[in-house]
């Protein structure tokens, strides 16, 4: 069980000492686990949309447009074989030249005109489903927009189209030791971003140049974005409540100040998130602080297999209820699922009715982030503390390692 959950990034490069990441095992690895799961279901076909399903299938690492999600790059896989990729029209030779691996390529226009829709959907997939005898079969979709949807229903009338959206990250979820290795990695990097910009905090920069400082280094070690699209610093009264991305506000003396930035690489998230002061704290913020330290801590040790979600969220609430802030929690969930993309279920503490619970199994990973405000401290007392954190076969393995402020706990 120890070699298949790897506990420590190795390095970045390939090398001929020892085994470290078989990126042509994973990318078969992944494709195959996902075949036995629609075996399993009774689906014939996935034909995804999103980004994090895309890349996952295929191993096509995209540009991405903001908010052109699903409208750009697809994957259509069946019960065997390989997977068949759409891709931005722009991309097709570079991915024809880069992607050996991927034998059958289509480009695809962005599907947000309603001809190029009819007519891609007409000539090229319609053809596909046919050929491969899932026309009249059950195919799982992740997204769309309604352009394709009138498509699908037009050219494609004989499918039965059922809910992708769920399928993709109860596949995903628990990871194999590569797509672990890869984490290990991503979160290494998440490290390196976080302590770049603690030590960018000082009296007189702005939340906008401890961002700054901090995407040079998440850049400079090769990680491909981070977490957020805009990477979230906050500063002061900023994080009481929350204001999720850096401004031109000017930390000053006496600020908490929290970064939220994490990393992804090679297709992988590692998240991290750590509040620091900037001078001396207000002993409001010290025991804001020390709560959300606290409450970290007891929920993660919870975070065993054969505990839930549930028992995890609780132990979170119960320490930060000991210190009379079990009503102070920003009104969000405490953690999430973490792998191919940076937020999906099964989450953790989440306020809204309806959420699963699951039961704690070895090769899941989370990102747990109990946020803890308190308004009108001079400085702010809105404190984040964030780990990702790996389910093992016994305790649980904080992959984020960055050290916490010790100025700031009592």
């Amino acid at each position: 069980m120890a070699s298949r959950l790897p506990r420590f990034a190795r390095g970045q490069f390939q090398v001929d000492y020892e085994s470290r990441i078989d990126f042509d095992q994973l990318r078969k690895d992944r494709v195959e686990r996902t075949q036995q799961r629609m075996k399993a279901e009774g689906i014939d076909a996935v034909f995804l949309w999103k980004d994090e399903n895309v890349r996952y299938l295929s191993g096509l690492r995209v540009i991405m447009l903001q908010y052109r999600s699903s409208a750009q790059y697809g994957v259509l896989l069946t019960q065997q074989g390989l997977p068949i990729v759409f891709v931005s029209s722009g991309e097709l030779a570079r991915a024809k030249r880069s992607m050996p691996w991927v034998k059958a390529l289509y480009p695809v226009p962005i599907l947000e005109e309603k001809n190029l829709v009819d007519h891609f959907v007409r000539t090229t997939v319609k053809p596909l489903f046919e050929q491969l005898g899932i026309d009249k079969g059950k195919v799982a979709l992740d997204a769309m927009n309604f352009l394709q949807h009138e498509a699908y229903q037009k050219h494609l009338s004989g499918v039965q189209f059922v809910d992708g959206e769920t399928f993709m990250p109860r596949a995903r979820r628990v990871k194999t030791g590569d797509e672990l290795k890869l984490m290990h990695e991503a979160c290494a990097i998440a490290d390196a971003v976080t302590q770049t910009a603690i030590d960018a905090v000082r009296p007189g920069v702005r939340e906008n140049d401890v961002a700054a400082e901090a995407m040079h280094t998440l850049f400079r070690l090769g990680g491909e974005f981070a977490h957020l699209a805009s990477p979230f610093v906050a500063s002061g009264e900023r994080m009481a409540p929350p204001h999720r991305f850096p401004s031109d506000k000017i930390i000053r003396e006496g600020d908490i100040v929290f970064i939220d930035i994490g990393a992804s690489w090679n297709g992988y998230f590692g998240d991290c998130g750590r509040a620091v002061i900037c001078g001396k704290p207000h002993p409001r913020q010290k025991e804001v602080y020390t709560a959300v330290y606290e409450s970290l801590n007891a929920g993660i040790e919870m975070m065993r297999p054969g505990h839930t979600n549930n028992q995890a969220a609780e132990a979170f609430r119960s320490k930060a209820k000991e210190h009379g802030l079990e009503k102070n929690f920003i009104f969000l969930f405490i953690g999430h699922g973490l792998g191919a993309t940076p937020n999906e279920p099964p989450y953790i503490g989440e306020v809204m009715e309806g959420s699963e619970e699951v039961v704690f199994e070895p090769g899941m990973v989370f990102a747990v982030e109990p946020l803890i405000w308190v308004p009108d401290v001079p400085g702010g007392a809105g404190v984040r503390l964030e780990d990702t954190v790996l389910i093992t076969e016994d305790e649980p393995l904080r992959m984020t390692r960055t050290a916490f402020d010790d100025n700031l706990l009592l």
